[in-house]
């Protein structure tokens, strides 16, 4: 009879395991769609898509809205109120330990998250870099109660804190953490880029230990919110890019003059056209435009993913 129930039992867990239902009763999709604080977590074996909350109980001071589903359709993504990261890691056999927070634009009103998200992202793990895709709180949106120069920063100070605090479990050099941003995503890698960076050593989270400053900073058409009148010896060396018929032009030459004048590592392109929003170049005919992500590859090449300066 004891072999008889073990016989059972065995059968029983291999029609339970292969129905992918878990003995929670939950089944493994769901438990894939679960945020990643929820399970046990091995940060090492992350899978890509994966999407950490930057606040366990929710954004400080609005803890009673972070289950409040998000809206999205098409190209955008809004009603953020429980912040987050997205995770895109590289293949391992390429990984370099470099990684970027990625911001991407949209107006404080949404989030062109695929476009300037998820394939700035994919565009990184090609060259060996972890990215980190956030979603911060908009504060254009229609009824919103947020701030740009508070939550939207808070948001983007939190996120630099969340990767730099995990580098090492994620196999990540700590001297090679940058912040990238889009339109209005740059004006949040500006807020975080010229903040106050130190973490709290007697903070009760431990992540707000960590400094939130950046190694390195990627300006793609930014507005000029978070830019100060002069920038501090301590910017993080900048590769800034725009089209001259944009709007955004005049925001970047002058961010290039302040970079030049406080005597801070820059590169910038300016294209004759391509106007805003040409995300990363997919979909324009401007040959200058469609291949813009390789100058981004070069400059990483060059100024972060080398460890000697090769003129030497």
């Amino acid at each position: 009879m004891r072999y008889m129930y073990l016989f059972v039992l065995a059968v029983a867990m291999t029609c339970v395991l292969n129905s992918g239902v878990t003995a929670t009763g939950q089944t493994t999709a769901e438990l894939k769609r679960q945020p990643a604080s929820e399970k046990q977590r091995d940060l090492k074996s992350l899978k890509n898509g994966t999407v950490i909350p930057l606040w366990k109980n929710g954004a400080p001071g609005f803890e009673d809205r972070k289950d409040e589903p998000e809206q999205a359709k098409d190209w955008w993504v809004k009603n953020v109120h429980n912040p987050s990261l997205t995770v895109f890691l590289p293949p391992k056999e390429i990984a370099n330990g470099a990684a970027a927070v990625v911001i991407p634009g949209g107006g404080h009103r949404q989030l062109v998250f695929d476009a300037e998200g998820t394939e700035a992202a994919k565009h990184l793990n090609k060259l060996g870099v972890a990215a980190f895709v956030l979603k911060h709180r908009l504060a254009r949106e229609e009824n919103s109660p947020y701030k740009i120069e508070v939550h939207a920063k808070q948001d983007g100070q939190r996120a630099m804190r969340w990767v730099r605090a995990h580098a090492d479990k994620l196999g990540l050099n700590s001297s090679k953490i940058g912040i990238y941003g889009f339109s209005a995503g740059g004006e949040v890698v500006s807020m975080v880029a010229y903040s106050d960076y130190a973490g709290d050593p007697d903070a009760t989270d431990t992540i707000d230990r960590s400094s939130c400053q950046p190694d390195f900073q990627i300006l793609v058409y930014p507005g000029p919110l978070g830019i100060p009148e002069s920038l501090p010896a301590n910017s993080p060396p900048a590769f800034l890019l725009v089209a001259n018929d944009d709007g955004a032009a005049r925001v970047v030459i002058d961010l290039t003059n302040k970079f030049r004048a406080a005597k801070v590592p820059v590169e910038m392109h300016l294209f004759t056209q391509g106007g805003h929003g040409f995300n990363m170049g997919n979909r324009t005919k401007l040959k200058t435009v469609s291949s813009w992500p390789d100058r981004l590859a070069d400059w990483m090449t060059d100024n972060v993913l080398t460890e000697t300066d090769t003129t030497k």
